[in-house]
């Protein structure tokens, strides 16, 4: 992979961008560009100003109207901005057209999570898997990317494939793109055959949107070390441990997380990590309960899982961060209509336990609340699964 020389001394500013039409209300918009605000911080950048416009379609040339482009434009060279950030992402055309205008990075939401990425990846099959993915988001940029990478070296978006030489054409990165392939291949037969050695225990896997706490289960669970940080994608190489509640073994692993618009090229380039999740018996999918929008995000990782071809499999509810959880108490005299930031704790258990027939549980892995009723559920859930299997052994458990 070609090697990333980061020249910035100083920290960059960015400026973020959304849109408000028929798919996304203002609040709705107002949550992503916070969710964007946190991708940045988590890139190692700060974002320093918001923009939204209301739009029915978006701008062909520009995504966005001439008129905001020029408030950007004042703003940006004004206070010396380093880059411009959209929360869609954009075509060709429209990256060198805005780019044109505003003269500095411009980036969107997919080439921000690639850069993460690629920034997180440890392993050779995860830096692989990043870029691949990001040699297919290059492909169809290469037309105006040279003069872009002459005027911007380092820094955000600038990492992995792009910096290398100039006289790379398409040509080139589709031959790269093919012995990439070529190379996951192998990795994904190397890691079938290790799936294969771990015999038929019962495999558990955790999954849900990023940040919700599943490094922290995991490392709770199994008493390892695995990497957890209030930063987006803190987990991207997925973990396998082996584990024992009462003389019950199984495996748990701990996966990357999901997030909103997450690329379909990073899908498909993670499509071997998430056999992982595909293979296993149960998934526990984790939610941070004290997100406004977690209901939202629910939603997200079920498409995710349908994508990937695991919706079928036995999963279960785990509402993580109880501990964070606040909520406004609507006045008796207020007659407009509820909504999920004037629930309780303990209205909002009642509903889930009720309208759900899948088993949910409601703890917080880092003040470690409810834990022990966690690790029945799961007990439980694993020994039910392990007896179908291996009935002689139902006395043993």
């Amino acid at each position: 992979m070609p090697k990333y020389i980061d020249n910035a001394t100083e920290p960059e500013y960015a400026v973020l961008v959304g849109v408000i039409n028929q798919q996304q209300n203002e609040q709705q918009v107002t949550e992503y560009l916070d969710e964007l605000a946190f991708l940045i911080e988590t890139a190692g950048a700060i974002p320093l100003k918001r923009y939204t416009q209301k739009m029915s379609l978006p701008n062909s040339r520009t995504f966005i109207g001439e008129g905001k482009l020029a408030e950007i434009d004042s703003f940006v060279k004004e206070k010396e901005i380093d880059m411009v950030i959209f929360d869609d992402d954009l075509t060709p055309t429209q990256l060198r057209n805005i780019e044109k205008v505003l003269q500095c990075k411009i980036l969107d939401r997919t080439n921000l999570i690639l850069d993460i990425f690629a920034k997180r990846a440890q392993t050779a099959h995860a830096k692989t898997q990043v870029e691949l993915a990001q040699y297919e988001y290059l492909l169809p940029r290469l037309a105006g990317m040279w003069t872009h990478l002459e005027r911007q070296r380092g820094g955000i978006g600038m990492r992995g494939p792009g910096e290398r030489e100039i006289e790379t054409d398409r040509r080139i990165v589709r031959d790269k793109i093919a012995l990439l392939k070529e190379q996951l291949k192998k990795i994904d037969k190397q890691m079938a055959t290790q799936r294969k050695n771990r015999g038929r225990m019962v495999r558990v896997a955790l999954v849900g949107y990023t940040n919700v706490g599943k490094s922290t289960i995991m490392n709770l669970i199994s008493k390892s070390d695995v990497f957890a940080e209030d930063k987006l994608f803190a987990t991207l190489d997925t973990t396998v441990r082996k584990v024992v509640i009462d003389n019950l073994p199984f495996l748990i692993s701990d996966t990357v997380g999901f997030i909103r618009k997450l690329p379909h090229s990073l899908v498909e380039s993670f499509k071997s990590t998430l056999d992982e999740v595909r293979e296993s018996d149960i998934l526990l999918h984790v939610v941070d309960i004290s997100h406004p929008n977690f209901e939202e995000q629910i939603q997200v990782v079920n498409e995710t899982l349908k994508e990937i071809g695991s919706a079928e499999t036995v999963s279960y509810l785990v509402f993580n961060k109880i501990d964070a959880y606040t909520y406004d108490k609507k006045d008796d005299d207020d007659l407009t209509p509820r909504t999920e930031q004037n629930y309780s704790l303990d209205e909002l258990k009642n509903m889930w336990i009720a309208k759900n027939n899948e088993s949910c549980i409601f703890i917080s892995a880092k003040q470690k609340i409810n834990i022990e009723n966690f690790k029945k559920l799961l007990y439980d859930k694993v020994r039910e699964m392990h007896i179908e299997r291996y009935p002689y052994d139902k006395f043993l458990y």
